[in-house]
């Protein structure tokens, strides 16, 4: 369970916060936001309800607090009360963070009122409190009762941080030239009152610079097994070992946040959508819908499925049953199997947790690739004296003589055996068992590659050179690169380059730093990228500087050359000139002219037992975009054919080999319009089962085969990627 927490932002909104210092191009609030808003929203992405957020604001217009009638207490506003921070919540503090028009405003007497805040809220309880407090020092502060707030944050183990707009920071070498005089001495003032009570003073710069860095999420440890780990029978044999134990994972996949899928309710008008109800219209709750009765007009997404069977009764010839009518069906090659419940234990192998060691493997013999699951790690159960001393002699026997343990596991009543292999991990203050999954047969794949060392002919002579294998110049090229681009030596300070510890998952942060951005800010683009999360992405300026003549040298022993890009766009007439025969003989025209074929240059027919080859030629001479269309409405006629008079499936290669190539040349051709309307009619057919019957196989070909429509992403005048995907599902 995650511990509680209770935090209160002090803001300062004074009018000194809208101008821009120290030649900043948005204001200081602007700049001081960035911080707020990165804490409170992601104290709304956690969603945790231990975890309590209150606003205040300091110097703002109005006031309203708790001891709102006293004189040191005015302009100070508590915009949002400590308890569970939503996203409505966010966007009215959006609208009410924004810089007033006065100066008057006392921080210490804002720290007063944060520290009642968690007074009242939290009591006696066993929560993390802390202040934070953002201010620019530049209006008057009462500093003389600081000595009570100190005893007072203390006594209610109140954490105090203090952030000051280009206050003075002496360890990230920070120093503002010219500082007025108020500002000078009320900067001290909160610095000796952190100081006093073991509070953080820092400057804000800091900490808006260090927002990039990803936060390491803590984590509770949760043991996913306790039980006992057994060598031999312990209820047949005394001699046999029992130890008690608990699992605990070791190391964890993070996911990126996901997506759901909402609609915008339809018995909302337009104007409610900001304060709609999260019910929908059965009165069950939307799922994933705020816990408070806000969705922003939104319902969840429900997944309705429905079951067809072949009914020639039934109107369209298919009815609808229930899912509770239908039998569970195993997949047999292409056959459904039938498997009745009564008969559903026969499947079944009955298991009994356990942790029982079946062996042991010399060190040495194990290989890293056998791992096929994250890492657990395996201690005593808390106060067993015994099974810590019995357990620290196993892990000390096992590293002694360099040998893994394997053991059968089973984590509950049920459920399959794995095999796991267990290493022993000795540090000065900690011991434990690290297990691993282990593959079974059936889980191994063996694959043989040709040497690549030699070249073995089809009659088995053995080549040492070749023109497929490296020569040593190559060889010796290669390994003086890899040599050069050693990565040990060139981190700080001559240490480890990319180390792990400051490498983080660009996708997982990158999307968290959008959908925080997109909460505060929803009508702006996404910024870039952290650059600690693009750093490690392309290789360093000095290494590349530092290897360029050994990459030179094996460019020229490799002879490698520029391929050039391939030709795009080829226009009806422009393309490239056929090579002239020695002859000067034009077979091409010759074959145009054959009355067979038609007659004429333009009027030639597609002979169905060489379609393909001739309508690459009729492509090629097209003088304009008729002649395509033409072309493409010929073969488009003999790929019916080749599916209508097709037995099975014998003639379906010939119609997708086809298809593909008539969507190659019309893609190059920039002409999708031509295709499209050749594989829409087609489409329409074959579902329709205008092409002698059934042929849902031959579509399936064409979608696995990605035949769909050419889209606008791969030439101009395309479909819609919408539409794309809609095609290419069966009907």
């Amino acid at each position: 369970m995650a511990s509680k927490e209770a935090t209160v932002y002090i803001v300062d909104c004074g009018s000194t916060m809208g101008e821009r210092s120290n030649g900043r191009q948005q204001t200081n609030h602007d700049w001081a936001m960035e911080y707020i808003w990165d804490k409170l929203t992601s104290t709304v992405a956690n969603g945790r309800k231990t975890a309590l957020a209150g606003v205040v604001g300091l110097r703002t217009d109005g006031t309203e607090n708790l001891m709102d009638g006293e004189e040191d207490y005015a302009h100070i506003t508590v915009l949002q009360e400590l308890g569970q921070l939503l996203m409505p919540q966010l966007r009215k503090l959006r609208e009410e963070l924004v810089v007033s028009s006065t100066e008057a405003g006392d921080a210490i007497s804002a720290l007063v009122i944060a520290i009642q805040m968690i007074v009242a809220t939290c009591k006696k309880l066993q929560y993390q409190r802390r202040i934070v407090l953002l201010t620019d020092a530049r209006s008057a502060m009462q500093a003389d009762d600081l000595g009570n707030i100190t005893a007072k944050l203390k006594e209610d183990n109140i954490d105090l941080v203090v952030l000051g707009v280009d206050f003075d920071d002496a360890d990230y070498g920070y120093k503002e030239e010219s500082k007025d005089a108020t500002k000078a001495e009320n900067e001290a003032a909160l610095n000796q009152l952190c100081e006093d009570c073991n509070g953080v003073f820092g400057t804000l710069a800091q900490a808006v610079d260090e927002l990039g860095i990803p936060r390491v999420k803590p984590v509770k440890p949760v043991p996913s097994y306790r039980s006992m780990l057994t060598l031999g029978n312990p209820e047949e044999y005394e001699t046999a070992l029992a130890i008690d134990i608990e699992r605990y994972p070791k190391t964890m996949r993070a996911s990126a946040q996901s997506a759901s899928k909402f609609v915008i309710r339809s018995d909302m008008a337009a104007g409610e959508a900001t304060q709609s109800t999260q019910t929908m219209g059965n009165g069950e709750e939307a799922e994933g819908a705020a816990p408070n009765g806000t969705n922003d007009g939104l319902a969840a997404v429900k997944t309705a499925r429905t079951y067809l069977v072949n009914d020639e009764d039934a109107p369209g010839g298919k009815k609808d049953v229930d899912r509770d009518e239908l039998s569970k069906g195993y997949e047999y090659g292409r056959t459904a199997v039938h498997i009745s419940e009564s008969d559903q234990n026969v499947t079944l192998y009955e298991t009994k947790p356990g942790f029982d060691i079946i062996g042991f493997v010399d060190k040495n013999q194990y290989e890293r690739y056998l791992d096929m699951s994250r890492s657990n790690l395996i201690v005593t159960q808390r106060g067993n004296e015994k099974a810590s001393m019995a357990l620290s002699s196993l892990i000390h026997a096992l590293y002694e003589l360099e040998s893994y343990a394997v053991a059968r596991f089973v984590r509950k009543e049920m459920t399959e055996p794995r095999i796991v292999v267990l290493a022993p991990n000795i540090e000065p203050d900690f011991e434990c068992l690290y297990d691993l999954e282990l593959p079974f047969a059936e889980d191994v794949r063996g694959y043989r590659f040709p040497p690549l060392d030699r070249v073995v002919t089809v009659s088995g002579k053995i080549l040492k050179v070749h023109r497929n294998l490296p020569n040593e110049e190559l060889l010796d090229a290669m390994s003086e690169l890899v040599d050069s681009m050693d990565l040990s030596t060139l981190g700080e300070e001559g240490g480890e380059y990319a180390v792990p510890d400051e490498t983080y998952s660009p996708m997982l942060h990158r999307i968290a730093q959008v959908i925080k951005h997109r909460a505060i800010h929803p009508n702006e683009a996404p910024p870039a990228p952290y650059e600690i999360l693009t750093r490690f992405s392309r290789p360093p300026d000095n290494l590349i500087a530092k290897t360029q003549r050994e990459l030179d040298r094996v460019i020229k022993a490799a002879d490698v050359k520029k391929v050039p890009p391939k030709a795009r766009a080829r226009r009806y007439g422009r393309g490239k000139e056929a090579p002239k025969p020695l002859s000067d003989l034009d077979v091409g025209a010759l074959l145009a002219l054959d009355p067979k074929r038609g007659g004429g240059k333009l009027k030639r027919k597609i002979d169905p037992q060489n379609a393909i080859p001739e309508f690459k030629q009729l492509v090629q001479r097209a003088e304009d975009l008729p002649d395509l269309q033409d072309a493409c409405g010929q073969l488009g006629a003999v790929i019916e054919d080749w599916v209508r008079f097709s037995v099975g499936d014998s003639g379906y290669g010939r119609a997708v080999e086809g298809l593909r190539v008539m969507r190659e040349e019309m893609g190059e051709m920039e002409e999708a319009g031509a295709y499209n309307d050749v594989v829409k009619g087609l489409r329409e057919k074959v579902l329709g089962g205008a092409l002698g019957g059934e042929r849902a196989l031959f579509w399936y070909k064409v979608r696995v085969g990605r035949l769909g429509l050419l889209l606008g992403s791969e030439c101009e005048g395309g479909a819609g990627e919408e539409e794309g995907r809609e095609f290419l599902r069966a009907k």
